[in-house]
């Protein structure tokens, strides 16, 4: 059996976004309305656009899938883009062209460069694809590899730490499951929707920091024996392709540059069972490039939105003189959403992860697979 891989198709305001999944093993049953759930929970959040109250993301599965069940064939899944009624002149794809070009390059995004790259005179051609729109598709994938994982006893989760510079307290961990924000912190989670009232109300946007936390993953995930082998690489690098990340940490990340040597490392002990056990997790549950058994943990910096309903000074690419840049329906903050697109890269790196330790053309094999190789480990 392949490796997990996926890929993601489509413009923004397009008919569809599609994603193609291969290498699942046969014998999955999947539940789409959890798939359903995981698109509406990216949607959702205070300081959302007007996008959001347009479409109302519904996956439809059209490849790869029997009776509920995966069938070991690639996994196309579909969500189709209500907004393309109002689209179909400007976004056809044959026919000549209609409504009026973008020109003005929105700086932060990837208008300029990528006009540049492709040799196009339509900024309108690179941003439909870069929007992140596309992560549509990401979290459909990743919804299917939340499952995929959770058969095997991986749980994937995650929450919003910071917003604007307002923190949340880390030890709330349980609660506030009316969150807007996907924050475990009420009292925090206020004072976060305070600062985004202001920031619209200025015309400006606001990023934060978002937090994923993976249960479960069997020891030994990855490798130290390349460097594109390592999870925690594969990790960085999946966070760091989501639209507007610009750091990643893992475990204590950051926060060892005040800790000495002594107090940087997770002890080992053995229990009362001969059992290795740590009794902090700052390694954020992988040493070496592979998973040690304690929860993965990962965050990441969203910068703020750079579509400002106050633009910034920019450059018009067709005259060739100084402008504001150009406005497209946007967020005000959208951490929230990114949380759960975090989540889906996650569980697609870490399921990928585990189709290559562990192979199998059938979920029978793959767990029959684990089984034996945990039992070997707990020999160690």
């Amino acid at each position: 059996m392949a490796q997990l891989r996926f890929m993601t198709a489509g413009e923004s305001h397009g008919p569809a976004l599609t994603a193609i999944l291969e290498g699942l093993p046969a014998g999955l049953r999947l539940d789409l309305e959890k798939i359903n759930s995981d698109l509406a929970r990216r949607q959702q959040g205070y300081g959302r656009g007007g996008r959001m109250k347009i479409e109302t993301d519904k996956a439809e599965i059209l490849s790869g899938l029997r009776f509920g069940e995966t069938i070991g064939g690639p996994l196309t899944i579909q969500v189709k883009n209500k907004d393309f009624a109002n689209w179909t002149d400007r976004m056809a794809a044959f026919g000549e062209p209609a409504g009026e070009k973008v020109t003005a390059a929105r700086p932060g995004h990837a208008d300029l460069v990528g006009v540049k790259k492709y040799d196009r005179e339509d900024i309108r051609d690179i941003l439909e694809r870069s929007s992140a729109r596309e992560t549509t598709m990401r979290v459909a994938a990743g919804a299917v590899a939340k499952q995929f994982l959770s058969a095997l006893g991986v749980e994937i989760s995650s929450r919003v730490l910071n917003i604007g510079g307002v923190a949340a307290d880390a030890a709330k961990t349980d609660g506030n499951e009316a969150s807007e924000l996907n924050c475990r912190d009420a009292d925090a989670e206020e004072r976060m929707k305070e600062k985004i009232r202001e920031a619209k109300e200025a015309g400006d946007t606001l990023g934060g920091v978002f937090e994923v936390v993976v249960t479960g993953a069997p020891v030994g995930l990855g490798s130290h024996i390349q460097w594109d082998r390592r999870l925690d690489a594969r990790l960085a690098g999946a966070m760091m392709s989501i639209q507007a990340v610009k750091g990643v940490e893992i475990g204590e990340g950051f926060g060892y540059t005040s800790l000495p040597g002594s107090l940087a490392h997770d002890e080992m002990f053995y229990d009362g069972e001969g059992r290795v056990v740590r009794k902090t997790n700052r390694a954020g549950g992988l040493e070496g490039g592979m998973t040690n058994g304690e929860p993965i943990v990962v965050r990441a910096v969203m910068k703020p939105i750079p579509t400002l309903m106050q633009p910034l000074h920019s450059v018009d690419i067709a005259e060739k003189k100084a402008v504001l840049a150009s406005k497209e329906r946007s967020d005000v903050c959208a951490v929230s959403a990114a949380s759960v697109v975090g989540e889906a890269m996650t569980a697609l790196v870490v399921a990928a992860a585990v189709t290559e330790k562990f192979g199998g053309d059938s979920m029978r094999d793959l767990w029959e697979s684990m089984r034996a190789y945990r039992a070997r480990i707990e020999e160690k």
